[in-house]
């Protein structure tokens, strides 16, 4: 028990480091927010430009600590961790990974890359959907592997949720169609402090938070159709909301005493597929009923390989049928979840729900007591925490396409990038969203930015960039 304890209390210097940091995807606990950061208001390609580097693409986003910016990537045929100097941009150190085989994954929307590094000041812990979990110190010396069969996630996008760090622990979620899991393991050793199955996240993307609930620290990690809380230290399930997007790309926020998740995916009433017999007649070039591989041309492998559901290299109108009904499964919505619930919580604690303009990559921002988010397309919603009414929703910011980036705010403005390279700022508050800033970087971008200080990183497809 006292070992227990131990893993789980919390440095006074790292606590108060983090603050002036961004340790892991979207910063202190996933929140997207930076609330002593005074970053630029009008940055762009050639403005306010502090350095900028050339790094291979992938999408995982900027992790920063004291002197040093960490990032994932796919190169050459590694799967690397890269360290760079805050001040210069100088690249400092690379260490990669050669995998035996890679996990399936979209070549235009994903990466064998894509998760973020965590660090804690001492540790940097990198996860590989083809490899698993490496941890590094700052020196780029490695500590431990924590080696992991290769996943197969949901339809195919590959590996999308990053690993924490809280306490000595690091936290994460990997569900797959297969063996799907949330783990933690020791952050100085790599050893195994707990394993949770999770049968029924086959479709998740996002990544774990910690919820002090009612003085009970919790994972929370969406999964497919359900949302759910797991005790910190023995990984014990103690709550679930069910009804949920039937696969989920979005993390969760907490704040004011509550946790708020927002997301959608395709559902009964809007599904893309058309009927079995209309999908064969497209596809199926030699007629023999059954859609193979070889028979998709381009793209239209990446997007629709992930329908082969028992992965015998074909589609049959067997995995339609499966597809279709997963689809149906769940309900799109923002929800507002109050502490202290057990068990099954979705009659009993669910504060309150909204349906419109959800996004489907893109998580939720929750500052200054509004929940925001925003659509394809580029329409932002922003709703009153307490209530869940529309301060106004679907409005139109310009810049559109896919929004795969998450927004983050600092300084009373919030920043948001499309993967058509428009970054737009707006100011928070108020009843439509005032535009104070837009630029277009002309390259796709997919990392969400890091807010340290007075600078922001952002990653663009082929470019590292320090504003300040």
């Amino acid at each position: 028990m006292l070992f227990a304890a131990l893993l789980l209390l919390p440095c006074p210097w790292i606590a108060a480091e983090e603050s002036a940091s961004w340790p892991q995807f979207r910063g202190p606990n996933a929140s997207g927010v930076a609330h002593d950061s005074k970053p630029p208001l009008k940055i762009g390609p050639a403005s306010h430009v502090l350095w900028k580097k050339e790094v291979p693409r992938s999408p995982s986003s900027p992790c920063v600590w004291g002197d040093r910016i960490f990032l994932t990537t796919f190169a050459e045929g590694e799967l690397r961790t890269c360290c760079y100097d805050r001040a210069r941009g100088d690249l400092l150190w690379t260490r990669g990974i050669k995998p035996e085989k890679l996990e399936v994954y979209h070549r235009s929307e994903g990466s064998p890359a894509a998760p973020t590094p965590a660090t804690d000041g001492t540790h940097v812990v990198s996860y590989f959907g083809s490899t698993g979990l490496v941890c590094y110190d700052f020196d780029g010396r490695e500590l431990w592997r924590h080696p992991m069969t290769i996943t197969r996630s949901a339809g195919d996008f590959g590996s999308g949720s990053s690993p924490i760090i809280t306490g000595n622990l690091v936290i994460l979620n990997r569900d797959q169609l297969i063996d799907a899991k949330l783990l933690a393991l020791d952050v100085r050793t790599g050893k195994k402090v707990w394993v949770t199955p999770r049968p029924d996240g086959y479709g998740s993307f996002g990544t774990p938070i910690i919820w002090n609930n009612a003085g009970h620290h919790q994972v929370v990690i969406p999964g497919s159709v359900r949302l759910k809380g797991y005790d910190l230290k023995t990984g014990k399930e103690r709550w679930m909301v069910d009804g949920l997007a039937a696969f989920a790309c979005t993390t969760p926020v907490v704040g004011h005493k509550r946790l708020f998740f927002v997301a959608w995916s395709y559902g009964a009433s809007d599904s893309p597929w058309p009927s079995w017999p209309e999908f064969r007649k497209q596809h199926d070039s030699n007629m023999d009923g059954e859609i193979s591989m070889d028979e998709f041309k381009g793209q239209a492998l990446d997007f629709y390989q992930g329908l082969d559901l028992d992965k015998d290299g074909r589609i049959t109108g067997a995995d339609w049928v499966k597809v279709k009904r997963r689809s149906a499964e769940g309900e799109n919505m923002a929800i507002a979840v109050e502490p202290g619930g057990q068990g099954d919580i979705t009659k009993t604690h669910v504060n309150w729900k909204f349906t419109k303009g959800l996004p489907y990559v893109s998580s939720p921002l929750l500052y200054d007591g509004r929940l925001y988010f925003v659509r394809d397309g580029g329409l932002l919603s922003c709703l009153d925490a307490e209530t869940g009414e529309p301060h106004y929703s679907r409005k139109r910011i310009g810049g559109g396409g896919k929004y795969y980036t998450s927004p983050v705010a600092a300084d009373g403005r919030i920043y948001l990038a499309s993967t058509n390279g428009d970054l737009t700022v707006v100011k928070a508050g108020g009843k439509e969203p005032e535009i104070l800033h837009r630029t277009a970087f002309e390259e796709r971008i997919d990392a969400t930015p890091a807010l340290v200080g007075n600078r922001i990183y952002l990653r663009t497809e082929s470019t590292l960039y320090a504003f300040e």
